[in-house]
């Protein structure tokens, strides 16, 4: 039985496996440049962020309805939930999908008919983030807000995700107001390839509670202190920063100088599929790489339910802390 988990760094579209996009576009009539799932998974090797969206973008085109949705979201939430995820606040990306005609209710209540079951069929409970894609015009997220409307009994909080560099949060600033006015968390994308003024900025600006990366926040140790003091949660994916090469290796990675530095980190798969591993398998790798012990992995899983938008069922919460404290490592 893995350790209890929550994963707070997932994007749903980054779930895709080469046999699930192929069974897709064949139920959808969607040619893929690939002859096969073997040769589509061996595209799956990047030069930086950007080589990746490239592929990213361009296989969503096999997600058309409720349906497709629906089972990509049932599927990642199986396989999470043997990998000890017992919560999981997932994001998606509207505008990617708004664009080329697939409308936003079509994604949002496909995703949906999966996480209203998630718990009774796989015991994961959920959230829905809806992120807003940085490389897009800040009009395109307010209009991508608006359209939400019929739909935010749905979704829990907003994010900011895609490419990142030479787009500041700032840029989004109106956007993640209205947000806060309509009562909905905030979470942005922040110093993954982008300084760590980016992250101040998000804090500052944006009002965000948690930090999607946050990778080279190391790297000015005032904001440390800050984040610190003020308790904000990171958003690791350690897998995904090889495989983007925004680290030189998994042994190279900062999460144990974070974590001794006293920051609140999570680890997490954020497009697993892409990455080579879920939740579980980067716990994993962290434990056999970095060399991280029964107290430091104890600490990742209690800080991910401290950092999960459970303020609204304190009870569950506390459930899920009881099961780590409890567990038992083999």
């Amino acid at each position: 039985m893995p350790l209890p988990k929550a994963e707070l760094h997932l994007h749903i579209e980054g779930t895709l496996e080469p046999g699930q996009a192929f069974e897709l576009a064949a139920r959808n009539g969607v040619d893929l440049p690939y002859a096969d799932a073997e040769e589509l998974r061996r595209a799956y090797r990047f030069e930086d962020l950007q080589s990746f969206l490239d592929l990213y973008y361009a296989l969503m085109t096999v997600l058309r309805t409720e349906r497709d949705f629906a089972d990509l979201a049932d599927a990642y939430l199986a396989r999470a939930a043997t990998q000890g995820v017992r919560h999981a606040e997932i994001f998606f990306d509207p505008q990617a999908h708004t664009r080329r005609g697939v409308e936003l209710g079509t994604v949002v209540e496909g995703l949906w008919r999966a996480l209203e079951r998630s718990e009774a069929e796989h015991g994961v409970s959920t959230r829905l983030i809806m992120c807003f894609l940085r490389d897009e015009p800040a009009e395109s997220a307010l209009a991508t807000l608006e359209a939400a409307g019929p739909h935010l009994d749905r979704i829990t909080a907003v994010g900011l995700d895609s490419a990142e560099v030479g787009h500041p949060p700032v840029k989004f600033r109106a956007v993640y107001e209205a947000a806060a006015a309509l009562g909905l968390r905030r979470v942005a994308h922040a110093g993954e390839e982008g300084p760590p003024a980016y992250i101040t900025e998000a804090l500052d600006v944006l009002g965000v509670e948690r930090i999607d990366h946050g990778l080279r926040s190391l790297e000015d140790p005032a904001l440390v202190r800050r984040l610190v003091r003020e308790r904000i949660p990171l958003t690791l994916c350690p897998l995904s920063n090889v495989r983007l090469r925004t680290v030189e290796s998994l042994a190279a990675h900062p999460l144990p100088a974070m974590l001794d530095a006293g920051l609140l980190c999570t680890v997490n798969s954020d497009d697993p599929a892409y990455f080579g591993g879920y939740a579980g398998d980067n716990f994993d790798a962290v434990r056999e790489t970095l060399g991280l012990g029964e107290d430091r992995l104890r600490e990742l899983a209690r800080n991910s339910f401290l950092a999960a938008f459970l303020d609204d069922d304190e009870e569950r919460r506390a459930r899920y802390l009881a099961e780590v404290e409890a567990y038992t490592f083999s």
